[in-house]
């Protein structure tokens, strides 16, 4: 445990977490977008910056709280080179517990704010997200703890925030941001998941329950592969369907674009086979950081799709 405190910023920053931020609100860009290009909506600007921030809070308060449990529950204890406040001793458990406790009742009453200018919609959706928040490191079931933690993800990191985003623009809920944002939400999982692979033997010590540590190292990287290229299938589904079928809202051809990543995921599943034999040892040490780019790439690229669909339509 490190406890030369910095002091000031550095050490707040290094709580927030904020390199992870983009794995929560990529989602909330693409569903108010989706929203404006598909959907057809006024773009709200005020309403839009709202839900980002809202997210971004609630995202930061959600990580200071299951860094507490964590550290409380013994699970903590390794410090990372970009994390772990709590850990290096930087700041205390009550800190963190008091600056996430506020960050979520802050996030909470912009989505009280939201409620009361779109609608009972948006409050379900919103109850549902921090709901999941709180019990994925507390109660008596904590969904990180038994093996849910990546459905919790799949559906706050991802879903959720596309189908709150696409309700706070059109004031209504659909089925079309729920599933187009499930590319997105796979790979938010997989950066659990490529985390959770790396700390398997840690889990098992401390009694935890992951979807790494059941399938073991050998099936958590069949796992990882599947997480990282079923994205891309998805994507076709989506566009085979919706064009087939021909409903309402069809996912534009644009969104081959997405193919472009690729070779990145390619890249990331050889440092996942290499974990053993790699000559850089923080290929795979590091692989949750590397996931969470290359999400953040096929987000973008699925931003860019609906921007190209735009201009060309």
């Amino acid at each position: 445990m490190q406890n030369d405190n910095p002091g000031g910023l550095k050490k707040w920053l290094v709580a927030a977490r904020p390199f992870a931020l983009p794995a929560s609100v990529m989602p909330v860009i693409f569903g108010a977008v989706l929203a404006a290009v598909i959907g057809k909506a006024e773009f709200h600007w005020i309403y839009f910056i709202l839900s980002l921030v809202g997210m971004a809070i609630l995202h930061t308060g959600g990580n200071l709280l299951n860094d507490v449990f964590d550290y409380k529950k013994g699970i903590d204890q390794q410090v990372n080179p970009v994390s772990g406040a709590v850990v290096r001793g930087w700041i205390s458990t009550t800190q963190a517990l008091g600056a996430g406790l506020f960050l979520l009742l802050t996030g909470s009453l912009i989505g009280l704010y939201l409620f009361t200018v779109i609608g009972s919609a948006i409050l379900w959706i919103g109850i549902f997200g921090i709901t999941i928040g709180i019990i994925y490191t507390w109660g008596p079931l904590p969904l990180k703890f038994n093996a849910l933690g990546d459905l919790a993800v799949f559906f706050n990191f991802g879903v959720l925030g596309a189908l709150g985003s696409w309700t706070v623009q059109t004031g209504q809920p659909s089925w079309t941001p729920v599933i187009w944002s499930i590319p997105m939400s796979i790979l938010v999982t997989a950066i659990l998941h490529s985390n959770n692979w790396r700390d398997i033997s840690n889990d098992a010590n401390s009694g935890i329950k992951t979807m790494a540590s059941i399938l073991g190292d050998q099936r958590s990287e069949t796992y990882f592969t599947f997480l990282l290229l079923s994205p891309f299938a998805v994507i076709l589904a989506i566009i085979a369907v919706t064009h087939i079928w021909n409903l309402d809202h069809r996912m534009p051809y644009t969104f081959l674009i997405t193919l472009l990543a690729v070779p990145v995921a390619t890249k990331l599943i050889g440092k996942g086979k290499r974990r053993a034999t790699a000559e850089n040892p923080l290929d795979f040490l590091a692989l949750d950081g590397a996931t969470a780019q290359f999400n953040t790439i096929f987000g973008l690229l699925c931003v860019a799709a609906l921007g190209l669909n735009y201009l060309i339509a």
